[in-house]
């Protein structure tokens, strides 16, 4: 029997924040993006929030989408098909969309521009957010193609 290897966690952290770090890196510099998280969470508890790890979790999951659009051949047409999101693929998308919102925008250090995103994401505004519901939209507008799903590609 193969055992898995363990992941090493640091105290203090969750794999949801791990693997945001992960994402964040740029160049392999894991010190710097663990840097520029916990300088996020910082801003956050000197804006008054308590518990700065409930509105990551809580960022995270309302970026989360639950259908997306996906391109698929028929008969010399492409349609947009909406399908539903895996759960590492919704987990994948809302940390790249909140890490996207925050790199386009311009002005601020990064861990800012961070925490105010998670901030946003949380209370349901923001770009990532707003992301998430442009894919939900085309996701009903093409509602009328679902049908084309059950063709192989």
């Amino acid at each position: 029997m193969i055992q898995k290897k363990a992941k090493y966690i640091p105290a203090g952290s969750t794999e949801w924040q791990e693997k945001f770090i992960n994402c964040m890196m740029i160049g392999g510099k894991k010190s710097i993006s663990r840097a520029i998280f916990r300088d996020a969470m910082e801003n956050l508890r000197k804006q008054g929030i308590k518990n700065p790890e409930e509105i990551f979790e809580k960022a995270i999951r309302n970026v989360i989408p639950n259908m997306e659009v996906k391109a698929r051949r028929v008969g010399g047409s492409v349609y947009q098909i909406p399908v539903e999101v895996k759960p590492k693929r919704q987990m994948a998308l809302s940390i790249r969309w909140i890490i996207g919102a925050c790199r386009t925008k311009k002005g601020k250090c990064m861990a800012d521009k961070l925490s105010q995103e998670l901030l946003d994401a949380s209370n349901e505004t923001g770009n990532a957010f707003k992301k998430r519901e442009d894919v939900h939209r085309m996701a009903a507008a093409n509602k009328a193609f679902a049908h084309f799903a059950r063709y192989n590609k």
